[in-house]
């Protein structure tokens, strides 16, 4: 090993970053004493064989420590060592032992023999550390590649984790590629015919696969090692930077069917994890900087419920969060971001809410970030909730109203007929005082954070005990019922009804005004045997099941029929350059009950029913929810123009095809009623003229 001095180098950029003979690298390291740089050989050398001290007098500007090694090329594994005061009370970690990761660090090198809990204990821990890699994001070819950006109107987000998605057996996917950026690309054209225009990608930074219950880890991705590094444990190649170019050629390919990429990202928390957590990255460069420290500074806060909270609104980690924003637009040609507990972001170093918190201005008023998708969950872990009130013009919403007010209503719960009328309408209730478009509200009814939709309708309660802590994890109101059966069953009775109220779910948010989100395997009624909180379990009970599609053919082909019905693909109208979503937010709705203009908005309704005349096309659209347990009788509107007729284009009560039609092919509609039968939905279309 060799020790040497280097040359000054510079402040800015922050990271590693090749120039002309060689690389600058430059960390933030405040109260930091002393700093090394250390290049390995390779991922897996034990010791570093050039360690570099950086002389505060020259390699050191302001909190920045920087230095130019001549050179160095991309693939260059590479570490830092900071000396500085161990002093919990102050809320200073100091460690010269630990190697730690560059917090700008584009690739990360795994070594085979890495222990996270050599980072927790005192002493070396080089042989087992996560290390950075030079990276020349320049050198990829993007064959004139570039963001979609689709309006959130025309789009369908399909909600899906990367690994799991291709990793059963059954994916027809060569087994080096399963679970890999590699696997979903070859899965693309599933995507395409199913007829989404975006996916949701769970978390893709780097994250510690190792940060979970002993024994299982962690699947989901919410443990961040790094903002910039792509996951490598998605990847199914070998070499060190063969992570970047995977997920690359993932994004360039689903760019090229159509497809926009939002990626679940995490800038809440970090997987150092709470006091006795391993010393990674952040705690070991400027830990009273990065994380919001509890009055006893010798603690963190925590609103996330991982054991430690990001200080989003410091400048220096506001400048993070926007650079990492950055790189994955201009860099890696991202569309969009769903931001994980985005209340967080609004708290400041005290952990309080303000009325106008920095970072989120910084990222909503940034001309890179100007047309990408900006997506909140607006809520966090300790009480704050947002959804209606998150600060900011252009941000969309999770709706969690939607998702608990849809869930209420088809179980069959009394006191919800008023607030689903707001659900459908792209809950005024909520987002009115705003005024901004319906699309702010992203409706769904199941993710990735509780029971899938299947389950959602197949149990009365979670059943996590695979996940080693006696079922006592995971949310215990989900609003589910069973049907009538807990857990799987052969009685055909029990199975209709299930299939019945999974359409019931589905047509209620592809046809309701808003942007609708779907779970990845929701289309197949995907399990997770009653599961609702499957973070730590990558195994088939996460993994999407392929033998599915077939066996559930019938709600495949139903999802495909709502999407083309919402997109506008089968409609008798003219003009095709609007979505069904787009017609329906720009007119008025009449309701009904089961009698005509008398909606019953009792506590014991559980029917609605909706008229909406698409003026300027000739187009009336009708729609009669049941959520009783016996069939009624629905008065059905007079159409003005006599020689038409209404037909049925939604039943969920019939059995495919008859389920769901095109315009073509629909029956029409005899009468002046309509029978629903119990817990099924029917939406009716018809011609019409111009009067209202």
């Amino acid at each position: 090993m060799k020790t040497s001095i280097g040359q000054e180098g510079k402040s800015f950029p922050l990271g590693a970053t090749l120039v002309p003979g060689g690389a600058n690298f430059s960390v933030f390291a405040k109260h930091g004493t002393a700093a090394q740089l250390l290049l390995f050989e390779d991922v897996d050398a034990p010791v570093p064989f050039r360690v570099i001290d950086l002389d505060p007098r020259t390699n050191r500007t302001y909190h920045y420590w920087h230095v130019f090694v001549p050179g160095v090329i991309a693939g260059q594994v590479y570490a830092y060592r900071i000396a500085g005061l161990f002093d919990p009370a102050r809320g200073l970690r100091f460690d010269p032992d630990k190697v730690l990761l560059d917090p700008y660090g584009k690739c990360i090198a795994r070594p085979n023999a890495r222990s996270r809990e050599a980072a927790r204990h005192p002493g070396d821990n080089a042989a087992t550390a996560l290390k950075s890699i030079v990276v020349d994001p320049s050198a990829y070819n993007w064959q004139g590649d570039a963001p979609l950006g689709r309006p959130f109107a025309q789009t369908i987000i399909y909600e899906m984790h990367v690994g799991g998605f291709t990793r059963h057996p059954s994916s027809g996917v060569p087994p080096s590629k399963r679970g890999t950026y590699g696997g979903l690309i070859e899965k693309i054209p599933y995507l395409q015919d199913l007829g989404v225009s975006a996916v949701e990608l769970l978390p893709l930074f780097a994250f510690d696969e190792e940060d979970g219950p002993p024994g299982l880890g962690n699947y989901w991705g919410y443990q961040p090692l790094s903002f910039f590094a792509p996951h490598d444990g998605y990847s199914s190649r070998q070499d060190p930077l063969g992570a970047l170019d995977e997920f690359r050629d993932m994004v360039k390919a689903l760019h090229r069917a159509g497809i926009e990429v939002i990626l679940d990202v995490v800038y809440n928390h970090t997987t150092e994890g709470k006091e006795d957590g391993p010393t990674i990255c952040f705690r070991g460069l400027a830990n009273d900087t990065y994380y919001i420290l509890a009055e006893d500074k010798s603690r963190y806060a925590d609103y996330t419920g991982c054991g430690n909270t990001l200080n989003a609104n410091e400048p220096i980690v506001r400048r993070l969060i926007l650079d990492s924003l950055r790189y994955w637009v201009s860099e890696m040609h991202i569309d969009g971001f769903r931001f994980d507990l985005a209340s967080i972001l609004t708290r400041d170093q005290d952990g309080r809410p303000m009325a106008s918190p920095p970072v989120l201005w910084d990222i909503e008023s940034d001309p890179i970030l100007a047309n990408v998708k900006l997506i909140a969950e607006a809520w966090d872990a300790a009480g704050l909730y947002q959804v209606g009130h998150f600060v900011g013009d252009s941000w969309k919403e999770w709706n969690g109203r939607f998702r608990d007010d849809v869930r209420g209503f088809l179980k069959g719960d009394n006191g919800t007929a008023h607030a689903m009328a707001f659900r459908l309408t792209g809950s005024p209730d909520v987002y009115r005082h705003e005024e901004r478009e319906a699309e702010q509200s992203i409706n769904f009814v199941t993710c990735h954070d509780g029971f899938t939709l299947n389950d959602l309708v197949s149990f009365n309660g979670k059943h996590n005990e695979a996940n080693g802590e006696e079922n006592r994890d995971g949310a215990d109101d989900n609003l589910s019922w069973n049907c009538g059966v807990e857990g799987p069953t052969a009685e055909p009775e029990i199975e209709r009804l299930r299939n019945r109220q999974v359409k019931n779910f589905l047509t209620l948010t592809l046809l309701a005004i808003g942007t609708p989100m779907l779970l990845m395997g929701d289309e197949v009624r995907r399990t997770q045997g009653g599961n609702n909180n499957a973070f730590c379990q990558n195994a088939e009970i996460s993994w999407f099941d392929w033998n599915l599609v077939e066996k559930h053919a019938d709600i495949h082909r139903f999802v495909q029929e709502l999407i083309a019905l919402r997109m506008n693909r089968d409609l008798p109208v003219e003009r095709l350059d609007m979505t069904l979503n787009e017609l329906l937010r720009q007119q008025p709705v009449q309701w009904h009950g089961v009698r005509l203009n008398t909606p019953d908005w009792s506590a014991e309704s559980h029917t609605l029913a909706a008229t909406v005349r698409l003026f300027g096309y000739p187009l009336l659209l009708y729609i009669m929810i049941n959520a009783y347990w016996e069939p009624l009788e629905f008065e059905i509107p007079v159409l003005d123009r006599p020689h038409e007729s209404w037909r049925r284009c939604i039943d969920t009560y019939l059995d495919p095809p008859d389920d769901i039609c095109g315009w073509a092919s629909a029956r029409s509609l005899q009468g002046s009623t309509c029978r629903v039968e119990p817990r099924s939905l029917v939406l009716l279309l018809a011609k019409a003229g111009d009067r209202p």
